[in-house]
């Protein structure tokens, strides 16, 4: 399952949705004919519900959603916090150099040196662009260091799928 965004605060009182998005293309989704939701993205297939969309719109400050079975705010109040994915197979596909979050996450972070930095925690969006967080433990201690490394090309230099492996111009002691 790959999490597209988290449902918001209702929008106005029909049953619409804002959606803080986790990614920087919502309108591609739109052809997506079933959407999940859950309260924990990391609980597996059971935990995950169907929620059929009705409709879509991008707004000043993002994406509203509206959900069949979801008539009005007090309906929409019930899915606020909920994180909402579709399976992987479902997405739109992208072009070479884009990636869904979901796909670089747990991905071993290399720099051109051929020094292990870490695995891919997660992702942050900032202003300015998205930020890989990658945690290495294999230097001891009892917290992992944490490292934040921009995801722009001037950094990222290679995102190897299939070898589970990102190449990045930043050096281990940065």
């Amino acid at each position: 399952m790959i999490v597209l965004g988290r449902l918001a605060a209702p929008f106005g009182v029909q049953g619409w949705l804002h959606m803080q998005v986790f990614g920087d293309d919502p309108q591609s989704w739109k052809v997506i004919e079933r959407w999940y939701a859950s309260s924990d993205p990391e609980s597996g297939a059971a935990g995950w519900r169907e929620l059929k969309p009705e409709g879509f719109k991008l707004q000043a400050k993002g994406p509203v959603v509206r959900f069949e079975g979801v008539p009005d705010r007090t309906a929409a109040e019930k899915l606020v916090g909920l994180y909402v994915g579709v399976p992987r197979h479902e997405l739109p596909d992208t072009a070479d150099d884009e990636f869904y979050w979901g796909d670089l996450v747990g991905l071993e972070v290399v720099n051109l040196a051929g020094e292990r930095l870490g695995r891919v925690d997660r992702l942050m969006e900032t202003g300015a662009n998205d930020v890989l967080v990658v945690l290495d433990d294999a230097l001891g201690g009892d917290k992992p260091v944490e490292r934040l490394i921009p995801f722009v090309s001037a950094v990222v230099k290679d995102v190897d799928r299939a070898a589970s492996r990102v190449h990045v111009d930043w050096d281990a002691q940065w």
